[in-house]
């Protein structure tokens, strides 16, 4: 009885040493890999610890060493100078050799620094290349009948009958020379060249910088010039006078963009339109709906353009909703300009290139079209019937124009003469030649 009591009682105690063992497996294994990665930590610390022992003790070595082959060095020198004294040769040679390699170990450090330092590791590839190209020719010519041939071949040639085809190879050199000179000239006017392009388009973003703060300050000062302070137009005779001067003077001395710009600004800010004005102030009257009055009889324009425009040059520019109305364009290039809703009535055109335009909406007229004629030096316009309302377009260019209206074109055929009929698209055909010439 005690028999098996005993044994089952270790039966019993194997089961819960087993659970044990299966419930503590996992806690194990966590143990097992937090050991391992303290494990690598620890070791990857060790190894980093014993390099820099390491170099520690390296340079602490060569620190100990150096002295001794300085003084190893010194004694070889010493027994070396002994050696040529007492004419020793065994001596002598044993003491050279000694100095020659401490006396390299001592330099190579620096020697080595210098080349790193100097040469780029393609030059140090190079420089062993072509001392290996260099050797291998001495070996070709040493190991093989190259070099033989060639001298065999050398006393074959009959130097003395040569001298001429050296004279001829001379020649070809001083060519070879003039050539190459032509080349080197060439290549110094391309560049030179490419330079002064590079300057030139330099020059020109400049000029433009410059004209646009040019054109930008004239913005502002006659803003201010016409303006009160409460922001209303406050234009006397005299601010009048100023702002057509400062007006003149710029006009002179930008091109067709910059004008371009002007001009657009002017008629949007409605300082080239004939304002209606208080007779007793000359202040421009309000119409009521938040703009100024007009009157194309009797009014003021704060800037009248006159002969300000002749003969300028706004070709390829943006002139869209303009108010060039009584402005003397005689001669002027407007080619591929952008005229849409512009007003040109009263507008000398005399001898105007207007080729390539686009005219839809342009006003060259007020009131009907069967009585609009071109305005008068001695005749008042009369906007109700179109009495010399209208623009001079004699001798004008209007080839290609684009989307030239019906009443536009019979405008111009009847008032342009017979020479720019036959540049207005559509033709004139049907149409009489009020003009007559």
């Amino acid at each position: 009885m005690t028999i098996e009591s005993n044994s089952s009682d270790s039966e019993i105690n194997q089961e819960d040493e087993l659970k044990i063992d299966d419930s503590d497996h996992s806690l194990l294994t966590e143990g097992l890999g937090k050991k391992q990665i303290s494990g690598q930590f620890s070791l990857k610390t060790n190894i980093i610890t014993g390099t820099a022992l390491l170099l520690q003790r390296n340079s602490s070595l060569q620190a100990t060493i150096t002295p001794r082959i300085l003084l190893f060095t010194s004694l070889a020198i010493a027994i070396t100078v002994i050696s040529i004294i007492i004419n020793n040769s065994f001596l002598g040679i044993l003491g050279t050799l000694v100095t020659l390699v401490l006396s390299l170990l001592i330099i190579f450090p620096w020697l080595k620094d210098v080349i790193q330092e100097w040469f780029s590791p393609q030059d140090r590839n190079v420089f062993v290349g072509l001392i290996g190209v260099i050797v291998a020719i001495i070996g070709l010519f040493r190991f093989t009948n190259l070099g033989n041939g060639l001298l065999r071949w050398g006393r074959r040639i009959n130097w003395d009958a040569s001298g001429t085809l050296a004279e001829w190879f001379g020649a070809l050199g001083q060519i070879a020379i003039a050539i190459i000179a032509v080349y080197v000239a060439w290549r110094q006017y391309v560049i030179s060249k490419d330079l002064t392009i590079q300057q030139n388009l330099l020059t020109v973003q400049q000029n433009i910088i410059t004209q646009q703060q040019t054109i930008d300050s004239y913005f502002q000062g006659v803003s201010d010039l016409v303006l009160d302070e409460e922001g209303l137009l406050e234009d006397w005779p005299q601010e009048r006078a100023i702002a057509e001067g400062r007006t003149a003077a710029i006009f002179s001395s930008v091109d067709g963009s910059g004008k371009a710009k002007i001009l657009r600004f002017l008629s949007r800010s409605k300082l080239l339109s004939p304002l209606q004005r208080d007779r007793r102030l000359g202040r421009a009257i309000l119409d009521g709906s938040g703009g100024y009055a007009e009157d194309r009889l009797e009014g003021v324009r704060v800037i009248d353009l006159g002969v300000m425009l002749a003969g300028a040059d706004l070709a390829d520019n943006d002139l869209r909703w303009t108010d060039l109305s009584e402005a003397n364009l005689i001669r002027a290039n407007l080619s591929s300009c952008d005229l849409v809703k512009a007003n040109l009535s009263r507008t000398i055109l005399y001898d105007a290139n207007l080729s390539n335009t686009d005219l839809n909406g342009i006003r060259l007229f007020y009131g009907l079209l069967e009585q609009a004629s071109p305005r008068s030096r001695t005749e008042p316009p009369n906007y109700e019937t179109g009495e010399h309302t209208g623009a001079v377009v004699e001798n004008a260019n209007f080839t290609n124009a684009q989307r030239m209206s019906e009443s536009s074109r019979y405008y111009c055929c009847a008032w342009c003469g017979e020479k720019t009929r036959q540049t207005i698209p559509g033709g004139c055909q049907g149409i009489p030649n009020k003009l007559g010439r």
